[in-house]
């Protein structure tokens, strides 16, 4: 697995959002893009860092960013975990994992000694559709400010 580093071309992608639209990475052309990967909808740490950034959602545009959550959670499952926690932002329903590979994300794990394949936690700040920054150790409690911190 190679994951995408700075400087580097994201590979455009078509993915469903939890409402069914098709979103791709051509829809956020010449802006600033969040791209959140994320293990499971609805678990502690993916619910606290997804709400992090919602509660700090407001800030992040000011900066010029918009934000997309990924995980290969179905559309229902991405819906469900929107709407319980009234997030503002699309979140990719990515079950063919199409962004999952095409940034990198997916690989082996471990946790509690068992060893599997899964999706890493991990943000890219994409501008124009190239990779400015990765942030590889995500605080879920505090990834805005992560975020914003230059």
């Amino acid at each position: 697995m190679k994951t995408l580093i700075e400087g580097e071309k994201v590979p455009n992608f078509e993915v469903n959002d939890q409402d069914g639209n098709k979103i791709s990475l051509s829809d956020y052309s010449g802006k600033k893009l969040v791209v959140f990967f994320y293990p499971k909808a609805s678990t502690p740490g993916c619910t606290a860092e997804a709400c992090n950034l919602r509660d700090n959602y407001e800030l992040l545009q000011e900066q010029g960013y918009s934000l997309l959550g990924v995980s290969a959670d179905s559309e229902k499952r991405q819906k469900n975990f929107q709407n319980k926690y009234e997030f503002p932002f699309p979140l990719l329903a990515d079950e063919e994992k199409q962004v999952i590979e095409a940034f990198g994300v997916w690989g082996p794990k471990k946790f509690m000694g068992k060893e599997y394949d899964g999706i890493h936690r991990k943000t890219f700040i994409v501008d124009d559709g190239v990779v400015e920054r990765v942030i590889d150790k995500v605080k879920t409690k505090d990834h805005a400010a992560q975020i914003l911190d230059k």
